[in-house]
C-alpha cells in the first residue's frame, strides 16, 4: 500500500481528502501544519506528499525548499493543492520542486485522485 503524507491546515478538508484517499487504497499520514509535515516527511518515508502552501508554523513554500534540499526527501513527489492561483505562486512552487500544482476550487476529489494515480503510476 502506497503512503501519502497530507499537509493541510483546514481540518474538514484534511479529513475529507484523507478519508477519500484511504477508501481508494492509500495509507494516509496527516499533518495540520508545515512544521509537523516536515518532520513526518523525514520519519514516515511517504511515496507522495500532498500539501497546501498556506499553513501555520511553516509555509508550504518553506517546506518545499527544505524537502528538496534534504537527501532523504528530495525525490518524494509533491502535489501542491492550494487556493493560491496567481501565476507567481504557481511558478514559485514549481521552481521550488513541486511536481504538480492544483487550485482547490478547480478540482473535485476524483480529479485529485486521478493526479495522485498519475504521479504514483497506479
Amino acid at each position: 500500500m502506497k503512503k501519502i503524507l497530507l499537509m493541510e491546515d483546514e481540518a474538514a478538508l484534511q479529513k475529507t481528502l484523507s478519508d477519500f484517499l484511504a477508501a481508494s487504497g492509500y495509507e494516509v499520514v496527516q499533518a495540520l501544519d508545515g512544521e509537523i509535515g516536515s518532520r513526518l516527511a523525514q520519519t514516515e518515508n511517504p511515496d507522495l506528499i500532498i500539501m497546501d502552501l498556506i499553513m501555520p508554523r511553516k509555509t508550504g513554500f518553506e517546506v518545499l525548499v527544505d524537502l528538496k534540499k534534504d537527501d532523504k526527501t528530495k525525490d518524494i513527489p509533491i502535489l501542491v493543492l492550494t487556493n493560491l492561483e496567481a501565476i507567481t505562486d504557481v511558478e514559485r512552487a514549481l521552481t521550488a520542486g513541486a511536481d504538480n500544482y492544483l487550485v482547490k476550487a478547480n478540482y473535485a476529489l476524483n480529479d485529485v485522485l486521478a493526479k495522485v494515480k498519475a504521479v504514483l503510476k497506479d
